[in-house]
């Protein structure tokens, strides 16, 4: 996304408009009816009652009160929690100011804070932000409201790219600190690349240093990790010599690219390195929810919150005895 330099003023609320607008029409128009949330099982407030169905309700949530008014089976629905807190923490590191497709890494970090605030919104929910930047962790309380989301994702817009880092924390210290800070349990949305805290590049055998504290975050809340990631991250292109520059020490160096055997290691690298970030997240607990610079960050979510409320409803779903052979 590039926007001339006499417009770098207007350029964040320009982005936060087209923002604003692809996810109110999209996420809304592709999922139906109330949005309980992207991950289901928050709720557990009683909310209203409805028929029975055969086969897909659990028998202990029926109503018997209902049920023996109307004569007619009646089940309990739930509804989330109408004070429920969600929480994200977004990852604004230097290395999230990469991007070679259609978003910046950081742009889609706060395209997907901007689909959790859509998500999560509803009357009483309450969204608050720790901000990951160059400048340390920035903590705003949660509220409700349009206009508190707005702010923090102008916030998360108007960081400025390759900026020094002023107070470096890693991620680990970030998971942490936003466990030690959120007591009440709700939804936790982590937002990172989750390259920060590798062992020899994700390469060791030792694992992340973020995925013990992402481990006593899932011990109480439900906790999802978006993982934002480019194409170029994945496999490397044959563009000649190649400047690459680390965007968190700042150090570079020429690559020649046009050896196949130099990509193919590259490749190789990388999916080992993606293979530890997913092994460690499932270990810690999260649910995982991966987004490409490249693709469709819109439908990637509406896939995963119909994929999550299925799993959901298979899992409440009673067994059923098999007959003898």
């Amino acid at each position: 996304m590039n926007e001339g330099a006499s417009l770098n003023d207007l350029a964040p609320e320009r982005r936060l408009r087209r923002l604003e607008l692809a996810v109110t029409r999209r996420l809304d128009g592709l999922l139906h009816g109330r949005h309980l949330g992207l991950l289901p099982g928050l709720g557990s407030e009683p909310a209203a009652s409805r028929e029975y169905r055969p086969g897909e309700d659990e028998v202990r949530r029926m109503d018997w009160a209902v049920t023996a008014r109307t004569t007619v089976p009646h089940v309990r629905t739930v509804e989330a929690d109408r004070e429920l807190a969600t929480w994200v923490l977004v990852d604004a590191s230097p290395s999230m100011d990469f991007g070679t497709a259609a978003l910046e890494k950081r742009e889609l970090a706060t395209a997907s804070v901007a689909a959790v605030g859509f998500l999560t919104s509803g009357l009483g929910n309450r969204l608050g932000a720790h901000v990951l930047g160059p400048f340390g962790v920035r903590r705003y309380p949660a509220r409700t409201g349009r206009t508190h989301l707005l702010g923090i994702l102008r916030t998360l817009l108007a960081i400025p790219r390759g900026a020094p880092e002023l107070d470096p924390t890693g991620l680990a210290d970030a998971v942490e600190g936003l466990h030690r800070a959120v007591r009440r349990r709700g939804l936790v949305v982590v937002v990172s690349d989750f390259l920060d805290g590798l062992d020899q590049d994700g390469l060791g055998d030792a694992a992340p240093r973020w995925e013990r504290p992402l481990r006593r975050l899932t011990a109480r809340h439900q906790v999802l990790a978006v993982q934002v990631t480019d194409p170029r991250e994945r496999e490397l292109p044959d563009v000649g010599i190649l400047t690459l520059v680390d965007p968190e020490t700042g150090r570079r160096r020429e690559v020649s690219t046009a050896g196949r055997r130099l990509r193919e290691r590259y490749a190789a690298a990388a999916r080992q390195q993606q293979d530890t970030i997913t092994a460690a997240i499932r270990r810690a607990g999260a649910t995982h929810l991966p987004l490409r610079t490249d693709g469709d960050w819109v439908a990637d979510i509406v896939r995963h919150v119909h994929a999550q409320r299925r799993l959901t409803r298979a899992a409440r779903r009673p067994a059923v005895s098999g007959g003898s052979a």
